[in-house]
């Protein structure tokens, strides 16, 4: 596999100053590795610090610590070659041992990483047992025989592990900086890390700036000096300080990319993206209603998501009645008896559904609370699909919005009847949706529980075809309804055309600063 860089072809002109503004429409949760779990907070990890391997523009894995690895014959150990010019920011050589601190670290349940669950998905030996408080940390399959060999160990054979450890929470961490400084190791006079950039300053919910790291192992290629988050909470007032070039990069508000692609035909991009957008409902502690999968069914049914993407977004969203997006790598769409129904039919049933459970006309009244984080979009969503309620079924919903990291502590809690919820492939195979509907995940917000769903999904992990299980379990999903799936995603975001090497044909959407350039006006 060739090194990545940034690719600058002959005869571009490149700009005096390479900076590169973008905006982000709330604070990130981390800057830890460990600890990170959005998507805007990854972003910023990925610059900060390298993993084993990162993507290129069309998603295939490349070098990064790692230059290549070899699996044995029963695909259970994976050795891993590390570089040897691999360097933290602080002049200390990376090695396979910081790998081991950081998956060790990750499990810790003293730690208590979101994300913890993540590595029993990654199958290495022991996780599960770690992250239960069964075992103890240095049990952990993952080993260093020296400073340029990591040797991991799974439980059973993964066919796409190597996609998962592009992952932030698989980074390598500084256990010395940590040790020091304990949580706030990641703030800008305490962070060492290994990526293209260093963090030079951070001010919560206004701006993140990084600078380049000159111990980068692959400087010299690197082209963007500065990377600048902005926090703008406004759609709308990003899109006004992208015109004026006060940003680089900004998404594009609820509706206006028709106009807008007119307008900026080069500038203005919708691309398909590895992400589903769905409700939750909240079946642990949620509304008794919820229980009654027929109640579950008429929300769902009585949803039109054609009036969503196609005069709501308006994105080049895709309309969603199973949870796996289309764009998954080697994913085949289920048969799915609510997407082959007209809208009229689906109204009609859900009417049908909800009499039958004892709610709406001429039975108990049906009300309750739909939870969404703070962004137009969302909300926009949330009062056509409680209307839809409203006028189809004579439900009542109020809603309610929620700064981001509240968002997610409260939705984390179950303090919610229904929520808003999103998913952006952590890797590039159907497991990465499904895993989250399975009993013991970490992000099953619904706390959805089904034994079959289980078995089928622990099943796929080592099937050389996994596709006939994953039919079923969107089949068992679709009829118990735990979560409603709404849209598929696409990318809808204005890159000014002074910034090049954007990964457009990711559906990951995973991005290196290192990646980009400006090139003169």
């Amino acid at each position: 596999m060739p090194a990545l860089a940034a690719d600058v072809p002959e005869g571009v002109t490149l700009a005096e100053e390479q900076t590169f503004t973008y905006r982000t429409i709330d604070e990130f949760s981390s800057l830890d590795p460990q600890v990170v779990e959005d998507v805007d907070g990854s972003d910023i990890v990925r610059d900060l610090f390298e993993g084993l391997y990162n993507q290129d523009a069309d998603g295939n894995l490349v070098p990064g610590v790692a230059l290549s690895h070899e699996a044995s014959a029963d695909n259970l150990t994976y050795t891993f070659t590390l570089r040897e010019n691999a360097m933290w920011s602080d002049g200390t050589p990376v090695t396979a041992g910081d790998f081991v601190y950081a998956w060790q670290r990750a499990v810790d349940p003293e730690l208590a990483s979101p994300y913890a669950w993540y590595m029993e998905l990654m199958s290495i030996e022991n996780a599960a047992a770690i992250v239960n408080g069964e075992m103890e940390t240095d049990a952990l399959g993952v080993s260093a025989p020296d400073d340029t060999t990591l040797i991991v160990k799974l439980s059973q054979p993964l066919s796409y592990f190597s996609k998962m450890v592009t992952h932030s929470t698989t980074f390598p961490a500084p256990k010395w900086v940590i040790e020091e400084h304990g949580t706030q190791w990641t703030r800008p006079e305490n962070i060492v890390s290994n990526g293209a950039y260093i963090l030079d300053t951070h001010v919560p919910k206004e701006r993140s700036v990084r600078v380049r790291n000159e111990t980068y192992w692959d400087n010299e290629n690197t082209v963007l000096e500065t990377v600048t988050t902005l926090v703008i909470g406004d759609d709308a007032q990003g899109l006004t300080r992208w015109r004026a070039g006060e940003v680089d990069m900004a998404d594009i508000p609820a509706g206006q990319y028709p106009a807008l692609v007119e307008e900026f035909p080069t500038e203005a991009l919708a691309l398909p993206r590895l992400c589903n957008y769905y409700f939750n409902f909240n079946l642990a502690s949620g509304p008794e209603a919820f229980k009654d999968v027929r109640v579950r069914q008429a929300l769902a049914l009585a949803i039109d998501r054609e009036v969503i993407v196609d005069r709501v977004l308006q994105g080049g969203q895709f309309p969603a009645y199973n949870f796996t997006p289309a764009a998954t790598a080697e994913f085949e769409m289920p048969d799915i008896e609510m997407a082959s129904m007209t809208q009229a039919e689906r109204d009609a049933k859900a009417k049908e559904l909800l009499a039958e459970a004892g709610y709406g006309e001429g039975g108990e009244p049906l009300s309750f609370k739909y939870l969404y984080n703070t962004n137009e979009a969302h909300q926009q969503v949330a009062i056509v699909a409680s209307q839809m309620w409203k006028q189809k079924l004579g439900v009542d919903v109020t809603l309610e919005n929620q700064e981001w990291k509240v968002f997610l502590e409260s939705r984390g809690a179950q303090n919610f009847d229904m929520a808003r919820g999103a998913w952006c492939g952590d890797y590039n195979e159907a497991s990465t949706f499904l895993d989250l509907l399975t009993t013991e995940s970490g992000y099953n917000d619904a706390k959805y529980s089904n034994a079959r769903v289980d078995e089928l999904l622990a099943e796929a992990k080592s099937s050389s075809d996994p596709q006939p299980l994953y039919t079923e379990v969107e089949q068992i999903v679709a009829a118990e309804m735990p979560v409603i799936p709404i849209y598929h995603y696409s990318l809808n975001r204005m890159l000014s055309d002074e910034i090049r090497g954007f990964p457009v044909n990711n559906v990951e959407l995973n991005w290196y600063s290192k990646d980009l350039y400006r090139v003169a006006d």
